[in-house]
């Protein structure tokens, strides 16, 4: 063990010409964590040598307020203009008397340090600053300098089996996202599940729901359905309405914060009313299309419509076909103040439509291969 006072030199001063660039270093130039990474600004060494620490190419600045101190900001000091600089002074530069400075840098990024520095803060609350001890009068521990080295090596290692793994994890999470995507494409054309020939055909289906629709069992779109498919567009299926205008009744507002959990729900006497589980379809902002179902009797917020589903279609099938379509009906809103959902795209969108009980039996497959996906993400 030895005193940091023994390996450090604490805040060295530098003298160069007043007209040389050097790097200057704020601390929002020093990145957090464990990459060790800083970026500087050049400037000329006679504007910034006075009010700010210096430094040299090799020498270890350790942030000493919080939270930039627990937040890891710390860094060895390299590749600057004429191989000096100058920064901000919550930075304590630290320049090696002879030890290897990356083991030291680690060391100052571990969490005993950072637990030996916070144990004596000075200052007030958002203010405070390590005390000048731990970079002096602190025991670290000393090993031989081949030994720093080969622990560095050792470490650099992991780092970088667990960068992959972090990398992997990432790629793993997009992946996830193009497989739903694509099971729900393999669903739409029949090839998620066997069809049962004894089921009733989707045509006898699409008469009950519009004895005057035309019925196709193909487009240039949808390709080689299987036996007893047919196909309509979204229009046929579903609508976007609006509900009972009531007043003097307090309900609960329907906004997208409250349905989404993120607020207390805003009390209204009056508007167009939506009874609990209704389906709303958000149709202005960003996330246009998407779908939720109100919790409790409210009152319809100013950016959705209520989505009625025929009762001759199974209604998680027709959300599925709409989960499809989601990125499309995003990337092609209209309006320019506020851009909301294309109606005319929505309502003409194709939906090829099986039988009714093979409706329920795509939607089956489709939530027991996303639990396992979610699953398989929640655990990354």
């Amino acid at each position: 063990m030895a005193q940091m006072s023994d390996l450090f030199l604490l805040n060295p001063k530098s003298e160069i010409n007043d007209n040389t660039e050097i790097g200057f270093i704020p601390m929002a130039c020093v990145d957090d964590g464990f990459s060790g990474k800083h970026s500087f600004e050049i400037r000329n060494w006679g504007d910034v040598k006075k009010g700010y620490c210096h430094f040299q190419d090799g020498d270890i600045g350790v942030a000493k307020i919080s939270p930039c101190f627990e937040n890891l900001k710390s860094c060895i000091l390299q590749s600057l203009p004429n191989g000096v600089g100058t920064g901000t002074t919550e930075l304590v530069i630290l320049r090696s008397l002879g030890v290897y400075a990356p083991f030291y840098l680690y060391l100052f990024k571990s969490s005993w340090y950072i637990s030996q520095g916070t144990k004596y803060f000075k200052g007030v609350v958002g203010q405070q600053r390590v005390n000048k001890a731990i970079f002096t009068e602190l025991e670290v521990s000393l090993p031989s300098v081949a030994e720093q080295e080969r622990i560095v090596a050792e470490i650099k290692r992991w780092f970088g089996l667990i960068d992959l793994i972090e990398k992997d994890k990432f790629n793993l999470a997009n992946n996830i996202k193009l497989a739903k995507s694509k099971i729900l494409d393999l669903a739409i054309h029949g090839k998620l599940v066997p069809q049962d020939p004894t089921d009733e055909p989707a045509s006898e289906l699409l008469k009950r729901i519009n004895p005057k629709a035309e019925i196709t069992s193909d487009n240039g779109h949808y390709q080689k359905l299987p036996e007893g498919w047919a196909i309509t567009p979204m229009q046929t299926l579903c609508a976007l309405v609006d509900g009972e205008k009531q007043n003097g009744i307090e309900r609960i507002n329907l906004d997208v914060k409250y349905l989404r959990g993120e607020r207390e729900a805003k009390v209204l006497t009056s508007g167009k009313y939506t009874a609990a589980k209704t389906l709303l379809i958000l149709v202005d902002g960003e996330n246009s299309g998407e779908v939720f179902r109100a919790p409790v009797d409210g009152y319809q917020g100013s950016t959705f419509k209520q989505l009625p589903i025929h009762e001759e279609m199974y209604t998680d099938y027709v959300l599925q076909v709409i989960n499809l379509h989601r990125k499309t009906l995003r990337e092609n809103k209209v309006g320019s103040a506020i851009p909301h959902l294309n109606k005319k795209l929505f309502k003409a969108i194709n939906v090829p439509i099986p039988p009714y009980e093979e409706q329920k039996r795509i939607v089956n497959a489709i939530n027991k291969t996303f639990t396992i996906l979610d699953t398989i993400a929640e655990n990354l």
